[in-house]
């Protein structure tokens, strides 16, 4: 058996050798958003108040999962000529597979629809992007895809031989109808997103925008979905882009509709106060001119290692945080500041100025090795004064964590506060992850109310109830919430724990 398995052993990593390459992407037309108009119910709901307020923007906070989701199914609904979605992730649950269903129904009204997916989670989708892709008025393209598009042995093979691409993912996420509203920020499209999960649901934030900030985000969009990363459906699975596809898919998707109205969640959101008001046409946002949308190149992995420029959203947010006088806020799950944030943060507090950060604890964090790289960094954050609370996870959940992999967390929100007046609001976790490998987006308006307005939810979240503060007593760190006091990461199980060493002892921080 022993020879056997050596003589195997060759003709394994030659197989693996031998997986689908991905051949450059067909030369294809440049596309772009149709341009905002006047004759969609979308144009008749925004157009007048962009009339009122010219050269501005407006903006509203979403908070509340069930707002959240409401708002995309609501301007799905709303939409007469275009639908732009661009997600890092799209699960097929309940309420993935509702807002595929408006989307489906949109197309099916005319509405051109165009989704571009990173293809790390969705090639296990291959199926249903294909058969979506089949729709006269709908267009599915993958970023920096798989060749292969099914099977776990080939795609490990194709991870294997091409590690240098696949490890570069678009980690944006957009939803854009009618070129006259869009939500921008940090979460995917999935229950736990928008609070449907029965387990564990994240603490997440977008941005809904109106105003020319909108054509800001279909400017972005467009550059990403011309770049050679972004493949169509039909070049990557040909076989899958069929009538039989569609239909079926259409019946999976209706079955979904049904289920969905009769599920606890849309007992939720019917009994949702916002929602209500939103439904109703309650929808207070704030206006302002200053404001920027940043987003990184789409092949931003082609660009030097270590290049300055190779993050478009890192240096715009190291200019705003160098602008700050007094006060820094910062809300980041994956968080991991390396050497340079760490010690300009500490410096900034011995100059008077207050920085505070919240981040996962051990235990709420869903990826264990993201800890592991924050911990080597945080005895120095809390002994230098920088104030810092780690969430607990959310009451009665089960958080399950995996060294690399994504099985549920409690916060992933992605923004930050300066001097009580500007925030950013995006896709971008403070680690290196964010800045050198994933393309990313955001934007930063300068906002009174909207600060306060974030700065209230920081409140919200560092409350005991919701979060642990570590400090440091007798050189030792220390976990509180008021009530009980721990001497090492908070209920955390032993598995974690050495994830989370292990991440730390080998420096792993560049894969972070």
């Amino acid at each position: 058996m022993r020879r056997l398995s050596r003589g195997l052993a060759p003709l394994f990593l030659a197989g693996l050798a031998a997986c689908a390459q991905l051949e450059p992407r067909p030369d294809l037309p440049v596309e772009t958003a149709i341009p905002a108009a006047g004759g969609s119910k979308v144009d008749r709901l925004i157009a007048p108040a962009e009339a009122r307020h010219p050269g501005e923007s407006a903006f509203r906070l979403l908070n509340e999962g069930p707002e959240a989701f409401v708002v995309r199914a609501h301007s799905a609904k709303l939409a007469g000529r275009s639908l732009d979605v661009q997600t890092y992730i799209w699960h097929g649950d309940l309420t993935g597979a509702y807002l595929a269903r408006q989307l489906l129904d949109a197309a099916d009204r005319g509405v051109k629809v165009r989704l571009l997916v990173d293809d790390m989670d969705a090639r296990a989708k291959n199926a249903g992007f294909a058969a979506l892709a089949e729709h006269p008025n709908i267009a599915v393209r993958m970023f920096n895809p798989f060749a292969s598009r099914k099977g776990t042995m080939s795609m490990v093979g194709e991870g294997l031989t091409s590690f240098g691409r696949i490890n570069h993912r678009m980690h944006n996420k957009t939803w854009i109808a009618d070129n006259r509203i869009a939500i921008v920020g940090g979460r995917n499209l999935g229950d736990e997103y928008f609070g449907a999960s029965d387990e564990v649901n994240f603490v997440d934030l977008d941005f809904a925008m109106i105003g020319p900030i909108v054509r800001d985000a279909s400017a972005s969009f467009d550059k990403y979905w011309n770049s050679p990363a972004a493949y169509p459906m039909e070049v990557l699975d040909p076989a899958g882009v069929s009538p039989d596809t569609l239909e079926r898919l259409r019946g999976r998707l209706a079955d979904g509709l049904a289920d969905a109205t009769k599920s606890r969640y849309a007992d939720i959101l019917r009994a949702d106060d916002a929602v209500r008001r939103l439904v109703a046409g309650d929808w207070p946002m704030d206006w302002t001119g200053k404001y920027y949308f940043a987003s990184d190149d789409p092949l931003k992995a082609m660009m030097p290692d270590q290049d300055p420029g190779r993050s478009v959203v890192a240096q715009k947010l190291v200019a705003l945080v160098q602008s700050m006088h007094t006060e820094l806020t910062v809300i980041s799950p994956y968080f991991v500041p390396g050497e340079e944030v760490t010690t300009s943060w500490v410096k900034s507090v011995e100059a008077g100025k207050r920085v505070r950060v919240l981040t996962n604890s051990l235990i709420a964090n869903d990826v264990a090795a993201v800890h592991g790289g924050y911990a080597r960094y945080r005895e120095r954050l809390v002994e230098g004064g920088v104030q810092v609370w780690e969430l607990k996870p959310l009451a009665g959940s089960d958080v399950q964590s995996s060294l690399f992999g994504s099985s549920g967390a409690s916060l992933h929100t992605k923004s930050l506060v300066v001097d009580g007046r500007t925030l950013f609001v995006g896709s971008y976790n403070l680690d290196p992850r964010s800045t050198w490998l994933n393309c990313e987006q955001g934007v930063i308006v300068e906002s009174a109310a909207l600060a306060q307005q974030l700065e209230a939810i920081f409140a919200e979240q560092t409350a005991p109830q919701r979060a642990w503060q570590v400090t440091q007593v007798d050189d030792e760190l220390r976990w509180s919430d008021g009530t009980e006091t721990f001497d090492r990461d908070p209920k955390a199980s032993a598995w974690q724990r050495f994830q989370a060493w292990i991440t730390r002892v080998l420096h792993l921080d560049a894969q972070l």
